[in-house]
């Protein structure tokens, strides 16, 4: 089997941060803080760029599995990208009230968080923590 390429790093997040252009230091120090406070983890930063927060191991039929982050962001050229491992399909009605923003299964893209209401954001990745305890997956 093929060994993954996305894995934890030692970097710190507070360096990863720093190397965002500036533009997006304070957004990043921002989801730091509200990651750890919903989650009660320190952020570990990954090989491409991502923060996660919480720690689960999944294992599909095949055999092959893994582990992987509950919840995490990064910041992309374009975009900031909320990662929520349980998907957003549960949150469509507070994603209505969250402001501009595009989904994937698993990931938010936001231009930037004065877009969206923060207190909306932080019930959706609350509640999704919740669902990820749930399924047992921490």
């Amino acid at each position: 089997m093929a060994e993954l390429k996305t894995k934890t790093t030692t970097q710190k997040v507070s360096d990863y941060i720093k190397s965002l252009p500036k533009e997006r230091q304070a957004e990043g120090t921002k989801l730091n803080a509200i990651f750890k406070k919903i989650s009660g983890k320190t952020g570990v930063v990954w090989s491409t760029g991502l923060v996660g927060y919480g720690e689960y191991h999944y294992k599909y039929s095949s055999g092959r599995g893994g582990d992987w982050f509950l919840m995490g962001f990064s910041s992309r050229k374009t975009n900031l990208t909320i990662y929520l491992m349980c998907g957003y399909g549960h949150y469509k009605e507070l994603l209505k009230k969250l402001g501009k923003h595009k989904t994937g299964s698993s990931c938010l893209y936001i231009k930037s968080l004065s877009d969206v209401d923060e207190k909306i954001l932080i019930k959706i990745l609350s509640e999704g923590l919740k669902k990820m305890k749930e399924m047992k997956m921490q």
